[in-house]
């Protein structure tokens, strides 16, 4: 299954995709995975973004692009991915789809992981990192909520949202019985 994970800092999609990775067999693709991967590699997408990274500004949809796209033809995504932190923007998503559209395959659902912002904020406080203040926690969640919504209203006929409350396990099964009924939907 070729799918897009989306929510909220503090929804816990890290945690679910490290459950869905392996009961989907299929890899997890972060883009700040990928981002790091190609600075420490000193590859030549990563000295650019890297110039980003330095001053604190966003690595341009290009660039992120073209790292999603070499990730997405190697071997082991070639079969189905779990892709999370691309893309961020509906203008991302054209981009995604044409990069899938070469390889002749289209998206088979968006994860989107949904719960309260007092529980995501509470969350994030509780790693104890000393960025995370309250302050600034609220505007990542407000920054994700205005940014995001425009990308859930284009996936709306794929998505399917997962209220990442309670247990991981619940939640990695909520995820996984509305991934089948999405399924159920496609196939017939």
């Amino acid at each position: 299954m070729r799918i897009v994970l989306i929510g909220p800092p503090g929804a816990g999609k890290g945690t679910q995709a490290a459950i869905l990775r392996e009961k989907l067999d299929v890899p997890h693709i972060s883009t700040g995975d990928l981002f790091r991967e190609h600075v420490s590699r000193r590859t030549a997408l990563g000295r650019t973004a890297q110039r980003y990274l330095d001053t604190g500004g966003l690595v341009p949809d290009d660039l992120t692009g073209d790292m999603v796209r070499e990730r997405l033809a190697e071997p082991d995504a070639r079969h189905g991915f779990l892709l999370d932190g691309f893309p961020r923007t509906v203008h991302q998503a054209h981009e995604l789809a044409a990069v899938l559209d070469v390889m002749g395959s289209t998206l088979d659902a968006v994860l989107e992981f949904t719960a309260p912002e007092e529980e995501v904020v509470a969350r994030l406080l509780n790693r104890g990192r000393p960025d995370d203040t309250e302050d600034v926690i609220r505007h990542r969640q407000q920054v994700y909520r205005s940014r995001t919504a425009p990308l859930l209203a284009h996936y709306s006929d794929i998505l399917v949202t997962v209220p990442a409350t309670g247990p991981v396990e619940e939640i990695a099964s909520r995820a996984l019985a509305g991934l089948t009924d999405r399924g159920a939907r496609l196939g017939g």
